[in-house]
């Protein structure tokens, strides 16, 4: 039985240290998971393990292998069924209809993961609903705080208990069997999913390192209620950003919350909410899509293409003083663009475009609305007045690889490291696009450019156009990418 003092002591720690929220009904729950946690750091008694948390500080690595227990979640293929029958006859038709008249493409993020079951979940919805998804460029992302968890995930591999309740065809058609009675994920839909380590707490997103940015769609199912209802909150409001206008925001059922959720529209369905960020909508034509009686499904504006969007760059460039804008229209949009609300930054900025520094935040606030046609021909503008300026290349570089042009965003980022040979992200992204055009021997030696570049750093010092994400930061993800 849980030792109800040291509990609570142990509930108002985590929620102090980690953001991490159990009221006093979810304390026996916690005392179950710290039972199952206490085996990673070697104790064999919850209580001695729980006096030593309470006693010691934590590593950053500690802090996220216990947070890994603590918000562990139920997961398997298809869970709920509500959910994926709503993405599956309305949401994704409408984004995939939309996506057609322009640049084919789709992007998705799935926070806190787990073992990828919803990931790859998505990945076969998508490959189902789209014939020609080889033509299109798809990102679904799938991040968590645990490293164990990913490294599950990206083996691919699944027992039985991940398709309870899951129709057969799912394993006939997008697995294969292996040994021990377990199934593969095929390579066509495995490739669809890009897994990274985010920590949702601490890590900064929108943010280019982290993919983080112009989402048309992001799931959080069930994590939201670990949290603290002020992180809670936080998160929603970095989420919003991390969106395009008319998109979506999915949660669990007991997550709903007028508290969280406030700069987003909900949409109330007969047995869930989700949430949209402001943007067009109108009734959903698909004869079998669930009741929306008074509020119809929202449809994404059309207009956008490219793959990815830049993540929301808040640090522009510095530039001489003889250039800069006037004060009152670059600040209006950059208090805009800080909020997430983009068109209203770019509608600020639209007369105050003879600025090297307006046009570099214009070109930031077009691509994370997935306008990316327009943001490079306004990279291309502002480069035209500078032309040795590593900080727009490097924005110029992560553009051609948001519209899948990945060659030229190579060579892009070779100018950025001959302008500044120390220019921390420029490693880093090109090891990401190594890894992704299956390089490996390149990879690992940008990726130890990039550590080496850290090593420079204070661990505290912000990374230069990181939006904020600190070396000591940096480090730790390019660890865990290594694991």
């Amino acid at each position: 039985m849980p030792n109800k003092l040291l509990t609570a002591k142990l509930s108002d720690y985590l929620s102090t240290q980690m953001g991490l929220y159990f009221p006093e009904k979810r304390q026996e729950e916690l005392w179950q998971k710290m039972s199952m946690a206490m085996r990673d750091f070697n104790f064999d008694q919850v209580e001695r393990f729980i006096h030593w948390l309470l006693s010691a500080p934590l590593t950053r690595q500690q802090i996220e292998t216990l947070a890994g227990h603590l918000t562990v979640r139920e997961t398997y293929f298809f869970r709920e069924n509500n959910t994926f029958e709503l993405l599956e006859k309305t949401i994704l038709p409408e984004l995939i209809q939309t996506r057609q008249k322009n640049e084919k493409r789709l992007r998705i993020w799935c926070a806190g993961c787990s073992t990828g079951e919803e990931p790859y979940s998505m990945a076969i919805l998508l490959t189902r609903l789209i014939p020609d998804i080889k033509d299109w460029n798809i990102t679904i992302l799938a991040t968590d705080i645990s490293p164990q968890a990913l490294q599950k995930a990206g083996q691919g591999i699944y027992s039985e208990w991940s398709f309870r309740g899951t129709p057969q065809w799912v394993k006939e058609d997008y697995f294969n069997q292996v040994k021990g009675g377990q199934y593969e994920i095929r390579p066509s839909v495995k490739d669809l999913v890009q897994l990274s380590y985010l920590n949702l707490m601490e890590d900064v997103y929108p943010a280019l390192p982290n993919n983080t940015n112009a989402m048309d769609l992001i799931l959080c199912r069930n994590v939201l209620m670990y949290f603290s209802p002020d992180r809670a909150k936080s998160v929603a409001g970095r989420f919003y950003q991390c969106l395009i206008e008319g998109s979506f925001l999915i949660v669990g059922v007991v997550e709903v919350s007028a508290l969280y959720f406030s700069s987003f529209i909900p949409v109330h369905l007969p047995h869930m909410t989700i949430y949209r960020k402001d943007g067009l909508f109108v009734k959903s034509k698909q004869k079998t899509a669930p009741d929306f009686k008074k509020e119809p499904i929202p449809v994404l504006p059309q207009g956008t293409g490219g793959k990815r969007s830049p993540a929301s760059l808040r640090k522009p460039v510095t530039v001489p003083a003889k250039i800069q804008p006037k004060p009152a229209a670059y600040e209006k949009a950059m208090d805009w663009y800080n909020q997430g609300r983009y068109p209203q930054a770019e509608s600020e900025l639209a007369g105050s475009l003879k600025d090297l520094k307006s046009m570099i935040l214009l070109a930031r606030t077009l691509a994370n609305q997935g306008k990316l046609t327009e943001a490079l021909h306004c990279c291309e503008e502002a480069l035209g007045m500078e032309k040795l300026n590593s900080g727009l290349h490097y924005l110029y570089a992560s553009i051609l690889e948001e519209q899948g042009r990945f060659d030229e965003a190579v060579i892009a980022l070779n100018k950025v490291r001959y302008l500044d040979p120390d220019f921390v992200l420029a490693h880093f992204a090109l090891g990401n696009l190594m890894q992704r055009l299956g390089r490996p021997k390149e990879r690992q030696r940008y990726f130890r450019n990039t550590a080496e570049l850290l090593s420079k750093y204070k661990a505290g010092e912000i990374i230069p156009e990181s939006e904020g994400i600190t070396a000591g930061r940096l480090t730790e993800i390019l660890s865990a990418i290594n694991r």
